[in-house]
């Protein structure tokens, strides 16, 4: 099997996630990583050097014209998603773009013609849809036992959970925890759901709280120490979509809140049974005139260790073809819509029609 030739754009933490995968494959033969690129000079230097990773790169472009390449991830701050995404598409590469898939719809939308005019994968890094849990869930789903859900509620909360930097900055991250955070549990949902088409929104925000507000707070929360960047995002959002299944979803998300704990939690409620995922799955269901919960044996808790790994592996089988994949453009251009939609609501005080 031919090896696929991988290059990577960003090198922050999320990018050092996609090498592992990259790595992995790279043991077996299938693919090689020959060039990364960050507008970073010295930061893409030790990266490539750290990686093993002959050629590297500052402006994406170059890469794209100098390098032959069958694999790009994209794994830049979200405002440089658009641009990188449909450099490599052009140049010929099948790419992998980090979530959220652009600041907009309309950005998405340019990726996704881009992947069209070009016959180029567009796959959208919805990590969650290769998790132990999604496949648990996926199979009570395909086997019935779920019946048809009918409603759901997600959340991602913090306490005090701002990443500070470029993730604050509006202009670099499109928005607060509803587009970092909420676009997890928003996709998986859908994603759990048999991806239904959303149809409307209703949304909330809010920015009371700040970042970094409370001192000696987790100290992986570095609030916004780098001047380039300003805090102007929202610390919390809420909402509430509807799709053409009938499906209602209720979304909380938030950096920072005044709660006990920090809170991530997926609920399903179906015609036969209901499903929580906290982080163990279990089942709320009647058998024989009586209520029952249920358990799935052993550890349903999503775990992180081999998620990027297999994200990595969908990716470039579908690459090559031989599996479909699992996280399409036309799904980023929707969850897009939806996060647009909640932003869009809130400032206008009234619920938004989704097209």
């Amino acid at each position: 099997m031919e090896q696929l030739k991988v290059g990577i754009i960003g090198t922050g933490g999320i990018s050092g996630l996609h090498m592992s995968g990259y790595k992995e494959l790279e043991r077996q033969g299938l693919v090689k990583v020959t060039a990364v690129c960050d507008i970073d000079e010295e930061k893409v230097k030790n990266y490539a050097a750290r990686h093993g990773v002959e050629r590297y790169y500052t402006d994406c472009r170059e890469m794209m014209a100098n390098e032959e390449l069958d694999l790009v991830s994209v794994c830049t701050w979200n405002s440089a998603h658009k641009d990188c995404t449909i450099v490599a598409l052009r140049g010929g590469a099948n790419v992998l773009c980090e979530k959220p898939m652009a600041l907009n719809a309309a950005e998405a939308e340019e990726m996704l013609q881009a992947a069209k005019e070009t016959g180029k994968l567009l796959q959208v890094g919805f990590v969650r849809r290769f998790g132990n849990d999604a496949e648990i869930v996926s199979k009570f789903r395909d086997a019935g036992t779920i019946g048809d859900i009918y409603y759901a509620k997600a959340t991602y909360l913090r306490r005090d959970g701002c990443p500070g930097g470029w993730f604050g900055d509006k202009a670099f991250s499109g928005g607060g925890p509803l587009i970092d955070l909420g676009v997890h549990v928003i996709d998986l949902v859908r994603y759990l759901a048999g991806n239904p088409k959303p149809v409307s929104a209703f949304g909330v925000t809010y920015d009371n709280l700040g970042c970094g507000r409370a001192e000696g707070h987790d100290v992986a929360w570095e609030g916004n120490p780098d001047p380039r960047f300003k805090f102007s995002v929202e610390d919390f959002a809420a909402g509430m979509v509807k799709f053409d299944s009938g499906l209602t979803l209720s979304v909380e998300a938030s950096f920072n809140l005044n709660i006990e704990h920090d809170v991530g939690q997926i609920e399903l409620f179906g015609t036969k049974s209901g499903v929580k995922l906290n982080p163990d799955i279990e089942f709320y269901t009647d058998i024989a005139g009586q209520y029952v919960n249920l358990r799935p044996a052993g550890s349903s808790a999503l775990s992180f260790d081999g998620l990027f790994e297999r994200e990595i592996a969908g990716f470039v089988n579908a690459a090559r073809g031989v599996e479909p994949c699992r996280a399409p453009a036309e799904d980023g251009v929707a969850l897009m819509k939806i996060l647009d939609a909640i932003y869009e609501s809130a400032k206008l005080g009234r619920s938004v029609e989704i097209h």
